[in-house]
Formats: C-alpha cells, sequence, structure tokens
C-alpha cells in the first residue's frame, strides 16, 4: 500500500446498477427457491420505462420474472409517475435453458465457467475490509435508511465517495467526503446538506472514531441540483458495479461479476472462497493485508492455479501461511458451494453495499 491517498465509492440500492443486480440475484434466489440445482446466468437492463431480462435458466419450475422484477422495483421506492420507472414499467423477458455444453461441466461437480477470482482482506476496520469502501458502503445504507424513513424528501439512486490519507501503510485520517442523492425540489440545498451531514456523516465517522470533517469539507450533488435519479437518468445493466462489490478499488478484481449467477459460476463461488482465505490470514494475525487468487477452468472440479500475496506485511514465514491456507477448507467447486451452502435463497441482498464484510455471510466467517 504505497498510496498516500486512496478513493473507493459505493452506490445506493436504487441505483440503475444495482437495481440491475437485485433483479438478477432475486431471480436466482427463486430458482433456488423451487430447485437447489437450478442453474441461473441472468443479466438485467434497465432504462426510461422499460427493464429487459435476458440470460440461461434452468430450473424445475417456471418462474414469474416480470413479478420478480416488480417487487424488487417497488421496495427501492419507484412509487412516483414523475420517475418514469415503477413498478407497471414495460418488461421484456430473454430467458431460455443452459447450454448443454456448459451444463455438462457443472453437472458433474465441475466449474461453470473459467476464470480468475480474488480474494482481498486488511486490518484497516473490523471487518477486515479496506477503510474507503466500508465508509463508502454505511453513507449509502444510511442515505438510503433516511430515505425511507427520517428524511423522506430523499428519493432513490444516490451515491458516496470517500478519500483517506495513508501514512506508511496505514489510515490516519478522512480527507474527503462526496455525496449523491435525488431529493425533492421543494427542500433547499442546505437543509438536506445539514441533514444528511448531520444524521449520516457525523455517525458514521464517530462509529469508525474517525476525524470529523465540517460541513463545507463534504460536497453533495456536484452539480448542485438532482431532483430524478435511476433509470430516467442512467442506463443501468447487470454486474456493471464489480468495484463497488468487491473493495473499493484496493484489491484486485476477477475477470467476471456475481449477480445472477449460481454457485456452479465460479465468478462467484471462488470469489467468495478467496475472500474467505484472505480473511482468514488477517484475522489470524498472519499478515496485516492478504491477497488470495484463484483461478479455474469450465469442468474441472479443483482451481488450476492459486497463490497469496501479502504485500510484505507477512508475520510468518510464507510457507507456513501458504499451510495454512490450504489446509483452511476444500476449493473444488463441489467444497465451496458445501462449505458456505451456498443452495438457499441467500443472494439478493447481497446485491446493496458489497458483497464483502458482513458477519452474516458465511464466507465472512473466521475460522
Amino acid at each position: 500500500m504505497n498510496y498516500s491517498l486512496f478513493t473507493s465509492e459505493s452506490v445506493c440500492a436504487g441505483h440503475p446498477d444495482k437495481i440491475c443486480d437485485q433483479i438478477s440475484d432475486a431471480v436466482l434466489d427463486a430458482a433456488l427457491v423451487t430447485d437447489k440445482n437450478a442453474r441461473v446466468a441472468l443479466e438485467t437492463l434497465v432504462t426510461i420505462n422499460k427493464v429487459v431480462m435476458a440470460g440461461e435458466v434452468t430450473c424445475s419450475k417456471i418462474l414469474d420474472y416480470r413479478d420478480i422484477a416488480k417487487r424488487v422495483i417497488e421496495n427501492l421506492g419507484y412509487n412516483n409517475p414523475i420517475f418514469d420507472f415503477d413498478k407497471n414499467v414495460d418488461i421484456e423477458v430473454l430467458v431460455h435453458h443452459q447450454s448443454k455444453d456448459i451444463a455438462i461441466g457443472a453437472d458433474n461437480d465441475g466449474a461453470g465457467d473459467q476464470g480468475m477470482m480474488f480474494g482481498y482482506a486488511c486490518n484497516e476496520t473490523p471487518q477486515l475490509m479496506p477503510l474507503p469502501v466500508m465508509l463508502s458502503h454505511e453513507l449509502c445504507r444510511k442515505m438510503d435508511e433516511l430515505q425511507f424513513g427520517e428524511l423522506s424528501y430523499l428519493r432513490p439512486d444516490g451515491k458516496a465517495e470517500v478519500g483517506i490519507k495513508y501514512e506508511a501503510g496505514k489510515p490516519i485520517s478522512v480527507e474527503k467526503i462526496v455525496l449523491a442523492k435525488p431529493f425533492d425540489p421543494k427542500i433547499s440545498d442546505d437543509k438536506i446538506k445539514t441533514d444528511l451531514f448531520n444524521l449520516a456523516v457525523l455517525p458514521i465517522l464517530e462509529k469508525y472514531n474517525l476525524n470529523k470533517l465540517t460541513k463545507e469539507e463534504v460536497i453533495l450533488n456536484g452539480t448542485g441540483r438532482w431532483e430524478i435519479g435511476g433509470p430516467t437518468s442512467d442506463t443501468g445493466v447487470t454486474g456493471r458495479k464489480i468495484v463497488v462489490d468487491t473493495y473499493g478499488g484496493m484489491g484486485r478484481i476477477g475477470g467476471g461479476c456475481f449477480s445472477g449467477k449460481d454457485p456452479t459460476k465460479v465468478d462467484r463461488s471462488g470469489a467468495y472462497a478467496a475472500r474467505f482465505l484472505a480473511k482468514n490470514v488477517v484475522a489470524q494475525k498472519l499478515a496485516d493485508r492478504c491477497e488470495v487468487q484463484l483461478a479455474y477452468v469450465i469442468g474441472r472440479k479443483d482451481p488450476i492455479i492459486r497463490s497469496i500475496e501479502t504485500f510484505g506485511t507477512a508475520t510468518k514465514d510464507i510457507k507456513e501461511i501458504e499451510n495454512f491456507v490450504w489446509n483452511l477448507m476444500d476449493l473444488s467447486v463441489k467444497g465451496i458451494i458445501e462449505k458456505f451452502d451456498l443452495k438457499r435463497s441467500i443472494f439478493e441482498k447481497t446485491a446493496r453495499y458489497g458483497h464483502f464484510g458482513y458477519e452474516e455471510y458465511p464466507w465472512e466467517q473466521i475460522r
């Protein structure tokens, strides 16, 4: 970690890309409820008054794709005609069965795809996650909570960006916070900034025992006003927020996204396993920072490559760390799925505020 300043961002649950991630993962959850061996690879696109769902789903029961999408849209607060996007939106479904060439590998407990995955952990936060991305997630989550509660003038969509100052690889202060959130134009710019500063920024900085910026040091809605967010102002696509989903740019990312993919797709399950391994290295104080890489081939059961990087922060010999890591779990596709019990409906919630850093997820366990 040689950066003296590092910035990460997150997005609110109503961001167009995250609408797509949640719809795709809601379909996955629905499929797994019906059939634990369902195969899902679903992409979603949203734009003004339109949703397109396309991909491959093999399931023992026909799913009501439109109803699933409408539920997600309504739950995110898109319930006002001025948004030009609500549960009455036109929904086009273009779904067919999984390719037999892919199924033949996954049916034999092999990987349902090929590629490389990374897992990362560091000791900057209690969650063993990088501080900039965790603060960004916390701010987005809080803005969403306020939207459905105390600050009902807030509207769906939004972003947060946090810049942290580092010395000798350690975070020492918050340098900049940027917030973006649509709101009712009847509310003044100063009121929304004051409210978000007092109800979101200050409590989160206090939670992490960080220096408190002044209200003037926080940037809100860079152009000054933001009234309508969501697909009306920005088209969304599944899988376009992979940096938000992972480590805010501080750790490497793999070749594919997570959402809309069943656990035979190692883009998802392999990345979860890599995070589990890296987190346990840091939790056991074997290193201050750890990154684990895994690589799989479609149809093969086990990774063809596995490696570890500790960025010069290791407290033990690398051979000892490798022995610890590679004995933590079975890294076959079947082993990962069984270890984390991934054939169940837990995925829609992962499509909000990142996939890592939350104890409720099985890949966040400490051995």
